[in-house]
């Protein structure tokens, strides 16, 4: 079997080499096409990535290409993990809303709107050129925004289903405090990309027994730790929020933060040029830990999953991933896409039902879909209006000079991405 990567160069990609090694039973690839424009970067991951294999004795070849359509060619499936304009654009979503008061992020508010603007059509650009090819293959999605990024390429009638790490990252870290292995944990895991709760915890699968109340009661203090929230705000909602739910439920404290403190680009940047000198290192060849700063904990491992199940293979018969709505979330479009655990197979992704939910969460959640709606409309059609639009509808914007504000700095910053400016 035949996977491709695109973005094949980025730091992230030992991970994703060291789960298709160890996981080599569920996912059996004959070759690994790892494509990327910037043949530096690829070069010195390709080397440690054909390392990775050779020391745990996997049989498959790994391919290095910056042509996207010979690498893609036969693929089973393609995963994508592109970043268009690097660390430098992100250092830009992440600073210059600052300048209006707003969250500096590269996947929610403004920064993510810029994001989204620069990335759906590149990705659709990619995914026309696999379906010319080969139609037949899926497409996985791990480039942000998932949820937009997602819904552009359903709506486009491709073969595709977003993936994020934020739920198995929590599986992991709820099985670690429980001491079971992560199979036995469910998560009632419900919302957007980036905007979800755990509403419960289940031992043995959907109908077992919630235990999230014994989590928070007698762990409660590191969860929220960990999402840097404050513990009586887990104690009053009784849920625990993914992290990225602290730029909505404590803005202006993050907002204050950001503007003390180097950019998340920054830091990631100075990251990956010590991951690259450590890539260049021939006697490497394990993922390093320094990788694990990097953000990324247990892609490789959903990712493989994921392929597994959508190839055939196997793997697990429910996973969280991003897939349409079609009436899951009764006060959503059918053709919204919520993150949500689904039962996934050859055919694709199916959401399971899912609790009725607080209308605190789908408040929300209906909120941010909306903004999508427009952020999406705006990736597509282009047009200061209906970026200002976008923007305006984001709950963490919402006021119209902040608006203005906004929508003039990201088109100064990103107009060498966006060729309607």
């Amino acid at each position: 079997m035949k996977l491709a990567v695109v973005g094949g160069g980025s730091t992230y990609t030992p991970e994703l080499v060291d789960g298709f090694a160890r996981l080599r039973d569920t996912l059996p690839i004959s070759e690994l096409v790892l494509i990327d424009p910037a043949a530096d970067r690829l070069d010195l991951v390709g080397g440690l990535a054909r390392r990775i294999f050779a020391k745990q004795g996997h049989p498959g070849k790994i391919v290095t290409t910056s042509d996207l359509d010979a690498g893609v060619e036969g693929a089973a499936a393609v995963l994508l993990q592109l970043r268009v304009g690097g660390q430098a654009a992100r250092r830009q979503d992440e600073t210059w809303p600052l300048e209006c008061g707003c969250v500096g992020q590269e996947t929610t508010g403004a920064g993510g709107l810029a994001k989204a603007l620069r990335t759906v059509p590149v990705v659709l650009d990619i995914a026309e050129r696999v379906r010319r090819s080969n139609p037949d293959a899926w497409i996985i999605d791990f480039t942000n925004p998932v949820g937009i990024v997602t819904r552009a390429l359903l709506q486009a009638g491709h073969k595709a289903v977003g993936l994020c790490n934020v739920a198995i990252g929590l599986q992991r870290k709820f099985a670690a405090l429980l001491q079971v292995t992560p199979a036995e944990v469910h998560l009632d895991h419900v919302g957007l990309n980036h905007l979800t709760w755990e509403l419960g915890v289940r031992l043995g699968g959907p109908q077992g027994d919630n235990v999230l109340p014994k989590l928070l009661a007698e762990h409660g203090d590191a969860i929220a730790d960990d999402l840097r929230l404050p513990r009586q705000v887990l104690d009053r909602l009784g849920v625990v929020p993914s992290y990225y739910l602290r730029y909505f439920y404590a803005h202006d404290e993050v907002v204050r933060e950001l503007g003390t403190k180097p950019s998340r680009a920054a830091e990631v940047a100075a990251m990956e040029r010590e991951l690259l000198a450590m890539y260049g290192d021939p006697a490497l060849d394990e993922k390093p830990e320094l990788l694990a700063k990097r953000g990324g904990a247990f892609y490789s491992e959903a990712a493989v999953d994921l392929a597994a199940s959508l190839l055939g293979n196997g793997g697990s018969p429910v996973q969280v991933v991003n897939t349409y709505n079609n009436g899951t979330l009764p006060f959503l479009a059918d053709d919204a896409v919520i993150e949500v655990p689904a039962r996934v197979d050859a055919a694709g992704a199916v959401p399971l039902p899912v609790p009725e939910l607080d209308p605190l969460y789908a408040g929300l959640i209906a909120h941010v879909t909306a903004y999508e709606d427009l952020a999406l409309e705006a990736a597509l059609r282009g047009g200061r209006d209906r970026v200002f639009r976008a923007l305006l509808a984001h709950p963490l914007v919402g006021q119209y000079a902040y608006a203005d504000g906004l929508t003039d700095r990201l088109i100064e910053h990103n107009r060498e991405h966006l060729a309607w400016a």
